[in-house]
């Protein structure tokens, strides 16, 4: 009776965890397929941004206040409406005249002369969805647009008061000009009072663009002036930030990176100053940065918080009083584009402090990159990332076999013993401390270490989570497909079996959501239970049976990648274990035994 008490407890138990799984995670951290806005004139739909006219860090107004939506896991705008909105506004704002255009082999865009601002950059090695003909990944949109994002390179009156360039203020380009990594643009604009401003702007093949400001001072009295550089997004388009990945404001400071804060600490202040020697600033989601690396002069930085969910991150040089006939310039590059590892870490190669690190590794990182490196090794020799996945997979197993053999090991030894233990047990059960001692005494005499089974799982899990979360962060994997029906290895299986794999028209809700790979995986996860040592506890053996199953409606939602890595993983362990019960048949005798005396106990207490 006693028995099936537990048994329904730990039913409910299991039920409260698997529905209250699936609502937290939509409440939480909900997974959004992003439609694919309409394309025109080369425009696609934005992923990030912000809604502020363009100002100097030190008094920016504050747009209307923008309602709530919660975040995808990549991020980008979730309502149709939105999305036509912006797919309007980026056709009316880049339609302008006064533009310079940008074309390199990483990003392309334009520079609007108004301001002169960074406000219209897509990436031309990823697109906005999985559809070939979706359109590059958006990353700046001009002010006005939903979904925009941008950054502003400037000057703040000293205690000179000359006039400055401002938001609204029109630079002068060459005829023709054209931001290329050949072809270097320099916008002029001068003063009534001698003062020429320029700032020239450079690419390079990826995603970095190098600004140096230079003001010269051609008047007959000194003036001073502080230079500054600000990007500016909405977290409307944010990506999700959960325990594991952080997204939101970001950046090196001292040399050390810190992943905070949220959008929410900004808000409850307003501005949080960031402490030490800024490195680099800026925002991240899961695939995609922006940052402004400022040069060796002495720059502080600030988050700020500017209403209707719009942020903004500061990077303020020193004040320059600049004598008659003298000159100041400030060189500032500004990273715009994906994270990814291989870019991040040739810029850190350039002397920008762990910019390899702004993907969020976490603490297994010197397991991760050697992970990570394998795993692209393995893409570029294959051609096919899941069959990468698949193969780290097996080297990851095959590395760490010897481990998991001494932790077999030691479990047969502690099975052998155990007729042994249970005699012990019944003779000093009235003598606990007379029990313990016997213990010590039989695992010494038997040459057995009951603790010796636990340390190989804590040498595994650093390197097993490591593989876990380069899968998450890895924008490799994104858009990559795998065999059959799986197009994209980074969004959750297609085909689902309450819809027929696709043949009735709705889609199940995520809690349901099985497809072909959940099944795979709880099929062999209860495999691998199968082979596992019977419990001695009937409810247990009970709740462990179920486990696979109730593990599969969790899994589901998750990515295909992982879920073939779990796949992948449980099958070796299945292997393994067959292996392993080949080379200790004392130990499968055991489980055996153990099986039969659960049975009759449980046989007992149903009487």
């Amino acid at each position: 009776m006693k028995n099936q008490q537990n048994v329904i407890q730990a039913l409910l138990l299991m039920g409260l965890l698997l529905f209250g799984w699936d609502f937290a995670m939509q409440h939480f951290y909900p997974v959004h397929h992003r439609p694919v806005a309409p394309t025109s004139a080369g425009l696609s739909s934005s992923r990030s941004g912000a809604s502020i006219p363009v100002a100097a860090p030190t008094g920016p107004g504050s747009p209307e206040p923008i309602p709530a939506t919660k975040p995808g896991r990549e991020g980008g705008l979730i309502a149709p409406a939105d999305i036509a909105s912006e797919t309007a506004g980026l056709k009316a704002a880049l339609a302008a005249p006064s533009r310079v255009p940008i074309a390199a082999p990483g990003l392309s865009g334009s520079i609007n002369l108004s301001g002169a601002v960074v406000d219209d950059l897509v990436t031309n090695r990823h697109r906005t969805t999985v559809d070939k003909t979706s359109g590059p990944e958006r990353i700046f949109s001009p002010a006005g647009t939903p979904a925009q994002q941008f950054a502003q390179m400037g000057w703040t009156n000293g205690s000179s008061g000359i006039a400055l360039p401002s938001g609204n203020t029109v630079w002068t380009a060459p005829t023709g000009a054209r931001l290329t990594p050949k072809t270097p643009v320099t916008l002029s604009w001068s003063n009534a009072t001698g003062q020429t401003f320029s700032e020239t702007f450079a690419i390079d093949q990826d995603y970095m663009i190098t600004v140096t400001q230079a003001v010269a001072n051609k008047g007959t009295a000194p003036v001073s002036v502080q230079p500054f550089a600000f990007i500016n997004r909405t977290d409307r388009t944010a990506s999700i930030d959960s325990w594991n990945i952080h997204s939101g404001p970001f950046g090196a400071f001292d040399g050390k990176v810190q992943f905070k804060p949220n959008y929410k600490d900004i808000l409850k202040t307003g501005e949080l100053p960031n402490e030490g020697k800024t490195d680099w600033v800026g925002f991240t989601d899961i695939y995609w940065m922006s940052a402004l690396i400022p040069d060796n002069s002495g720059s502080g930085s600030t988050f700020r918080a500017l209403g209707g969910g719009i942020y903004r991150a500061d990077v303020l040089y020193q004040p320059v009083t600049m004598a008659a006939g003298e000159s100041l310039s400030r060189t500032t590059r500004l990273f715009a584009g994906a994270k990814e590892g291989a870019v991040l870490d040739r810029y850190e190669g350039t002397g920008i402090a762990n910019f390899g690190l702004a993907i969020d590794w976490g603490w297994f990182r010197w397991f991760e990159k050697p992970i990570f490196w394998m795993l692209r090794s393995l893409f570029h020799a294959t051609g096919n990332f899941g069959v990468a996945i698949i193969l780290l997979t097996c080297v990851v197993r095959g590395v760490m076999f010897p481990v998991a053999q001494r932790q077999f090991g030691s479990m047969a030894a502690m099975r052998a013993i155990q007729p042994k233990l249970k005699a012990l047990q019944e003779i000093h059960k009235a003598d606990k401390p007379k029990l313990q001692e016997h213990t010590m005494k039989l695992y010494k005499d038997e040459g057995v270490n009951p603790l010796a089974g636990c340390l190989p799982i804590f040498i595994q899990m650093p390197v097993f989570f490591g593989l876990y979360k380069v899968l998450m962060v890895s924008i490799d994997m994104r858009h990559q497909p795998f065999v059959l029906w799986i197009n994209d290895l980074s969004a959750p299986d297609p085909l689902h079996v309450l819809n027929l794999f696709g043949l009735l028209p709705f889609d199940p809700p995520s809690i349901l959501g099985i497809g072909i790979l959940g099944l795979l995986l709880g099929v062999t996860m209860w495999g691998q239970f199968r082979l596992q040592p019977a419990a001695a506890d009937p409810a247990q053996q009970q709740v462990m049976s179920i486990m696979p199953w109730m593990m599969m409606f969790i899994m589901s939602p998750f990515a295909a990648g992982l879920l073939i890595y779990w796949i992948t993983t449980n099958l070796l362990v299945i292997g393994q274990q067959t292996y392993l019960y080949s080379r200790h048949p004392q130990l499968k005798a055991q489980a055996g035994k153990d099986a039969l005396d659960t049975k009759q106990a449980a046989a007992r207490d149903a009487k």
